[in-house]
């Protein structure tokens, strides 16, 4: 689940929606939870009430809580049961599993905290619990980064912890006013331009309701590559300012240090002459004060899945201008195409969502256009691009991390 700041929290507290029976099975069920559907111990929930949900790709620490996941190594994973019958995607845990206590549909910790399903400031329990994502790779490729008010922030240590700091900080004008008095040209060195989102899209599971809208929508297949942003913003006497970043670190050049053995995103950058399509798009639109490019790269050495790639290569997604917003899926085709950058492939222009989450899943499992082989998913957009979400195959996640 993405929390405020589109970040992905891999533990946090929910509500039981439902309790399934599993046939031939005495003692386990399938508790449901929006479109996750996890296997449990026969009567360890009940609907409605709250438990700890664990997201699959995450680790938990190695404690005595969690030793029973000793033989998988602490890894939470997509798993099949009962000779495949059953799919199970995660981990739920009670408040009996940590010594805490329920009250009022709600969870309270051992420093008596409360902790409320679907309430934001309190739900999200992923560094509190020291919960990680399993793959090394995504620790650092999704690492928080800081902009730079965040650096700011940061060297300021306490001061800016207690009132008014802290609470001048959750605004974007507060942030401003502070940099006004405290802000150094420092902060600005490698920090994330603070007008670009990160990309991550939310998973149908926990958003089931977005099946209700009945609208067309636009099916692209999911590249599982790294995320990759491209973005150009006006500067003073022509020199505009470009940004070559990973999912959180900007790269100010092309030797620095990158997970990988070498840097992707400025090979892309160079492969596909982005600073000059960056440049003519500015040219094109004079109202605009920066342009996005944001996609996916992808192939030999960066993801289990290479797509039969000997080398790498780059999938855009995303197409953004500052005056515009985001650009339909259709229209950034023709743009990007048009300057030879290449694109998602579009499955299908107008789709009509299914009415269960079960069946999207099922479609999102097929084979890729680029190599015929296992595609990871499918993302659907909104005509406008402004809403997005995707439906990742199971069959995908139990051959490739399962």
């Amino acid at each position: 689940m993405l929390n405020v700041n589109q970040e992905r929290e891999l533990a946090y507290v929910v509500l039981i929606d439902d309790i399934l029976p599993i046939a031939g099975a005495d003692r386990v069920e399938v508790a449901q939870v929006g479109g996750w559907r996890i296997m449990v111990r026969k009567g360890q929930f009940k609907p409605g009430d709250p438990a700890v949900y664990f997201e699959i790709d995450s680790k938990v620490p190695e404690t005595k809580t969690f030793e029973f996941l000793a033989q998988k190594h602490y890894k939470v994973k997509t798993q099949k049961y009962f000779k495949g019958t059953v799919i199970s995607q995660g981990l739920l845990m009670s408040a009996d599993d940590f010594g805490w206590i329920v009250d009022n549909f709600s969870l309270i910790d051992d420093k008596g905290k409360r902790h409320i399903a679907n309430d934001s400031d309190t739900m999200f329990l992923t560094k509190q619990l020291g919960v990680t994502y399993y793959e090394a790779e995504d620790n650092k490729r999704k690492a928080s980064s800081a902009d730079k008010y965040q650096k700011m922030a940061q060297r300021m240590g306490k001061k800016f912890a207690k009132f008014p700091y802290r609470n001048l900080m959750r605004h974007t004008w507060g942030k401003k006013l502070l940099y006004l008095f405290y802000g150094r040209k420092g902060d600005k060195k490698n920090g994330w331009p603070e007008w670009v989102k990160k990309t991550d899209e939310e998973r149908v599971q926990n958003m089931p309701w977005i099946l209700e809208d009945k609208n067309p929508w636009i099916a692209t297949e999911k590249i599982d590559g790294t995320s990759t942003t491209f973005t150009m913003k006006r500067g003073k006497k022509g020199k505009n300012d470009v940004y070559v970043c990973s999912r959180n670190v900007v790269f100010d050049t092309p030797d620095k240090a990158c997970y990988y053995d070498k840097n992707v995103y400025f090979e892309m950058f160079e492969k596909y002459n982005i600073k000059d399509v960056l440049t003519q798009l500015l040219n094109e639109n004079p109202k605009t004060e920066w342009v996005t490019i944001q996609g996916e790269t992808y192939g030999e050495g960066v993801q289990k899945r290479d797509y039969s790639l000997k080398g790498r290569d780059f999938m855009a997604f995303n197409l953004i201008f500052s005056d515009r917003g985001r650009v339909g899926t259709v229209e950034m085709r023709s743009i990007l195409t048009a300057k030879c950058v290449p694109c998602v492939p579009i499955l299908d222009p107008n789709f009509i969502l299914p009415d269960t989450v079960e069946d999207l899943l099922n479609m999102a499992t097929g084979n890729s256009v680029v190599d015929g082989k296992p595609r990871e998913g499918i993302v659907f957009r909104s005509l406008d691009g402004e809403r997005s979400f995707k439906a990742v195959s199971n069959e995908f996640l139990l051959k490739y991390h399962g």
